[in-house]
């Protein structure tokens, strides 16, 4: 089956509801992770405890159909336990590679954060290029390649910093917090029994397909102006250490495309720009010193950035 347009936005639509059985925060949340696969990016879920992070994951991966697996980081995980080793064959004169859990289709990286500086180095290469090397030796890793990582902003006993190296490889993150009574009421019917996980609406050569279609996603010459505008924009902030990169602009696009294609449109609009440009440039900004005192936050920022450029 050749996948087009209208395609992807009733699978994706279908999608949406079903997550929506399981998961019951806000609906923006949902569409944020469908634009992040559909852009070949990655996640990054920040959030306390319980806040269903892990539940999320687990239930997108399921309606996928893809091959998932879970990483949980620890301060003594090393390179080796997440890219794989070569250990000696039955013979002791030849070696042969054991795939570590990065080789999966989906990978749930719960508490990325506790991951210490060299295996977040290996993790840094897969996100970015879709491999890893053991040995001098590099293999690819599966398509479609899709990474959710978790993380708790609010403890530091046994983590490490993420750098800014590595939070730019996420195309989005998005900050869980505590659901609303009745969301939260939803969620004690639903979960008070360990629901069964959903199954697939998908496969993995439809997935490689609907990306590939993302990427014809026309970006017309002013929309283009228009969101160099916002990501210059930040580097000239008062309140902004550190402004967006040009891989950050990049990102903004490759994220209102594939919010285009969830419409159906082959066209993104400055409507596309607007909505995704807190979730994702806002990770990818440091706050300077006085607006941290000030509970400034980068999402905050961007929101104002997008109404400032929207009245000029």
């Amino acid at each position: 089956m050749v996948l087009n347009l209208i395609d992807i936005q009733t699978q994706f639509t279908r999608l949406q509801q079903e997550m929506r059985r399981y998961y019951f925060g806000p609906d923006s949340i949902v569409q944020e992770i469908c634009i992040t696969l559909l852009a070949r990016g990655h996640l990054l879920l920040e959030g306390v405890p319980g806040v269903a992070k892990t539940t999320l994951a687990r239930t997108f991966a399921a309606l996928l159909g893809l091959s998932a697996k879970r990483i949980q980081f620890t301060p003594d995980l090393l390179p080796s336990d997440i890219t794989g080793m070569r250990i000696p064959g039955p013979d002791f004169q030849s070696q042969k590679f054991l795939p570590g859990p990065l080789f999966t289709q989906v990978l749930l990286a719960d508490e990325i954060n506790r991951a210490p500086a060299k295996t977040q180095a290996a993790l840094l290469e897969a996100l970015e290029e879709n491999r890893v090397t053991v040995d001098g030796t590099t293999y690819a890793l599966y398509e479609p390649f899709f990474v959710l990582a978790t993380q708790n902003p609010q403890e530091s006993a046994g983590t490490f910093l993420l750098p800014e190296a590595a939070i730019d490889r996420f195309l989005i993150r998005i900050r869980l917090t505590y659901p609303e009574r009745e969301q939260e009421l939803g969620m004690m019917r639903a979960h008070h029994v360990t629901p069964p996980l959903p199954g697939p609406l998908f496969s993995g050569p439809q997935l490689v397909e609907a990306q590939a279609l993302v990427e014809r996603v026309q970006v017309a010459e002013p929309l283009m102006r228009y969101a160099l505008s916002l990501v210059r924009a930040t580097r000239r902030h008062p309140q902004l250490e550190l402004g967006a990169s040009p891989r950050a602009g990049l990102a903004l696009l490759r994220a209102s495309k594939a919010r285009a294609a969830l419409h159906g449109r082959d066209f993104a609009t400055p409507e596309d720009v607007r909505a995704l440009a807190a979730p994702v440039l806002g990770h990818r900004l440091r706050l300077s010193y006085e607006a941290e005192n000030r509970s400034a936050t980068p999402e905050g920022i961007v929101q104002r950035l997008v109404q400032d450029l929207d009245l000029i």
